[in-house]
């Protein structure tokens, strides 16, 4: 594992051609040269959420697991899935090692197994539901 200030150094944004931007680490165990796949290490999706201000509308960047359904550090991807590969900004690299540092400890999504209760409705009780979607059929329209 490189050290934090390799890591600084080495955080990409990689820009694919579906639009999404990624930001990682290019580990230096990469596969030979004429691979047609590329490693990531510890990969973020960045997320532009749009908040309202007072000044008008700003996009908050959340940065988000991108393969959140593996334990895995390391993905690899096709390079011909790549638009661009560039630098992170200064401001960047800090939110991107802030986050990547709980990158592990972030909990794999998990299946709800919980069983939920069904009830039927009374026969009373259907009737006054289906007396309410009643009241918002529309009338056959008469044409003269």
């Amino acid at each position: 594992m490189p050290q934090k200030s390799e890591n600084l150094l080495g955080i990409k944004i990689i820009k694919l051609i579906n639009g999404d931007d990624i930001v990682c680490v290019l580990p230096s165990d990469q596969l030979p040269d004429k691979s047609p796949l590329l490693r990531l290490s510890k990969p973020l999706q960045v997320k532009y959420v749009p908040q309202l201000t007072p000044g008008g509308f700003k996009d908050y960047v959340a940065l988000i697991k991108w393969a959140a359904y593996t334990p895995d550090t390391i993905v690899t991807i096709p390079k011909d899935k790549i638009m661009t590969i560039v630098n992170a900004s200064e401001e960047m690299k800090k939110s991107y090692t802030t986050v990547a540092t709980t990158y592990d400890s972030v909990k794999i999504p998990q299946r709800d197994n919980r069983k939920y209760q069904r009830e039927q409705f009374s026969d009373e009780e259907n009737e006054d539901i289906n007396d309410l979607f009643d009241e918002f059929k529309d009338e056959p329209k008469t044409i003269h």
